[in-house]
């Protein structure tokens, strides 16, 4: 990247406060993974000219709702004393079934989901007269459509709309400790900082006062959260939510490692020139397998209590959706109305897999060794009795 268009921190910082008028960004609990995110795109990144454009604009944004939310919790400083509702987590590693499941449990009211369009621009909190209908929608759908242009075929990988549930990851962004970050841009040494060094209880400490302000104008019976970054902070997220039930989805570590690695590819396309299958397996085949591998160990460790998480097999979700829905209800205690059931089977059927294309990739495009891997993963896929897929 040429020198001209290094990104500076200080800078990022001067026009988020600039665009808002503020100054406050609450804990600086922010400040360290900025600093790292910063130098790593800039030296690891391989950024083009639309590259340190968009680069730019994501962490703008980010600093922009952190100032916006910590400002409100100012103004409202009853938030803090509110509680959320104990949530239903889906914490499977990435292409294991988790937006698909996430999606269908979206379409009861009683779940509250946190959107797209109010995670990107969560102040003012939404408001339950305008939910459908807040103008926010239209900007972050059409941003949206923008980067479809950018990167065709995208949503073949990973379905995008305003009125799509959000991951949590978007949501972590703002305390810059979060895996959106890795799975953007190439930033191996950010990456591992995150995944083997850094403390990421802020983390999630941001994240309660965020789902505070956006349930304070918009309730639900319970929040239906979801994000395979939590698979390697089980125990943080548990700590700051502790009756939870996580959802853990499970599928054959090669095949997950040789998708991601296909998304990564072509996600990255957005900000590089130099990307490819082979370049994304080699940088984060490891990090999924340590993040499967803590899963175990916080089983083992009782650190997640088996009353607290339930297991789904990818292959046994596909085969019947609803049936894993409903032991979802089950094992909660939940009501599963009619109507919600009606709605959820709509969805299903007007979001088949292959709706935007399929997703087409072999572990063989990793370049890795699939004995080595198939190795590697024996830990996890004895635990959780996962199958290996041709």
């Amino acid at each position: 990247m040429d020198s001209a268009s290094t990104l500076d921190a200080n800078t990022l910082l001067s026009t988020a406060r600039e665009a808002t008028g503020l100054e406050d960004l609450g804990a600086d609990t922010w400040r360290e993974g900025l600093a790292r995110l910063v130098d790593a795109l800039n030296a690891e990144a391989r950024l083009n000219d639309i590259g340190v454009l968009v680069a730019t604009g994501d962490i703008v944004a980010y600093l922009t709702n952190r100032l916006r939310v910590v400002e409100w919790h100012r103004q409202h400083p009853e938030l803090a004393r509110t509680d959320v509702t104990p949530p239903i987590v889906i914490v499977g590693q990435g292409r294991t079934g988790t937006t698909i499941l996430h999606d269908i449990l979206a379409q009861d009211p009683a779940n509250r989901v946190p959107l797209t369009w109010e995670v990107d621009h969560p102040i003012p909190p939404p408001q339950t007269a305008t939910y459908e209908t807040d103008p926010r929608i239209a900007q972050s759908q059409a941003q949206l459509d923008m980067s479809e242009l950018v990167i065709p075929g995208f949503k073949s990988m990973h379905p995008m709309g305003a009125q799509l549930p959000q991951e949590c990851v978007r949501i972590t962004g703002s305390d810059f400790r979060s895996m959106i970050f890795p799975t953007q841009y190439r930033v191996p040494s950010y990456g591992h900082w995150l995944i083997y060094e850094a403390d990421v209880t802020p983390a999630y400490h941001w994240h309660r006062r965020y789902l505070q302000v956006l349930q304070s104008q918009h309730h639900g019976e319970r929040w239906v959260l979801k994000s395979p970054g939590h698979v390697w902070c089980l125990p943080n997220l548990l700590a700051e939510y502790p009756n939870a039930l996580l959802v853990q989805t499970h599928r054959d570590p090669l095949r997950i490692i040789a998708s991601i690695a296909s998304l990564l590819a072509t996600l990255r396309k957005l900000a590089s020139d130099d990307t490819s299958i082979a370049d994304g397996a080699a940088e984060f085949a490891e990090y999924l397998l340590e993040g499967l591998d803590r899963s175990v160990s916080a089983r083992e460790h009782g650190t997640v209590p088996a009353e607290r998480v339930m297991d789904v097999q990818f292959r046994d979700f596909l085969a019947d959706p609803m049936k894993t829905v409903r032991s979802i209800y089950q094992r909660l205690n939940l009501t599963l109305t009619p109507a919600a059931e009606k709605r959820m089977r709509a969805f299903i059927a007007a979001n088949p897999q292959d709706r935007h294309g399929l997703h087409q990739y072999t572990f063989a495009d990793t370049a890795l060794d699939a004995g080595e891997w198939r190795e590697r993963a024996r830990r996890y896929q004895q635990y959780f009795d996962v199958a290996s897929e041709s």
